[in-house]
């Protein structure tokens, strides 16, 4: 069987919101980094909430041969019991990778770029939503954006070109089964 590789007419960075109370955000995020590896493209993926516990992706991105960084700026879950650092060094941290952000679009190094968890960072105040639509905007025409986590934020999901929601039906975690390598971290 032949396989045919299909090529847009015109190639326009989207504007992608994974959002939803659902597991696999994440997945989703790290999913298109895959995808994209497939099609030899450069991908930076800046982890907003996570740092503080080792996460699968995480060496799992150093396996791939093609250009994925992955780069965890967090400090854990904000406001999540247990979660020892206080607001005022998860919004530092959050505003470093805002910053990094900025950097990673104007490098041009990049075709994607994925904002894992912004979406909570914006929801529990460790960003702005000024600073995120700022982001859109000013996204290079032809680099892609994924931004994931829950709470999108309305004026994000109208600016995006694609927004998908991912809903709980049912959770191992609910039943009290912990959270399983490989699949939930």
């Amino acid at each position: 069987m032949e396989i045919t590789k299909m090529v847009p007419n015109v190639r326009k960075g989207l504007v992608v919101v994974i959002t939803g109370y659902g597991k696999g955000k994440t997945t989703t995020a790290l999913g298109i980094a895959l995808r994209a590896c497939g099609h030899h493209l450069r991908t930076s993926i800046i982890q907003f909430m996570k740092g503080d516990l080792y996460a699968g992706e995480w060496e799992g991105v150093k396996k791939l041969n093609c250009k994925v960084e992955l780069i965890p700026t967090g400090k854990g879950f904000c406001g999540i019991e247990g979660n020892p650092y206080p607001f005022k060094e998860h919004r530092e941290n959050a505003q470093e990778a805002i910053q990094l952000a900025h950097q990673k679009m104007e490098s041009g190094e990049f075709d994607i770029l994925i904002l894992d968890e912004i979406n909570n960072a914006l929801h529990l105040h460790l960003v702005d939503l000024e600073q995120v639509l700022e982001i859109i905007r000013r996204k290079p025409p032809e680099m892609h954006l994924v931004l994931t986590g829950r709470d999108a934020h309305p004026e994000v999901i109208e600016l995006a070109d694609t927004v998908s929601e991912i809903r709980e039906i049912k959770h191992a975690y609910r039943k009290g089964i912990d959270p399983q390598p490989g699949i939930d971290y």
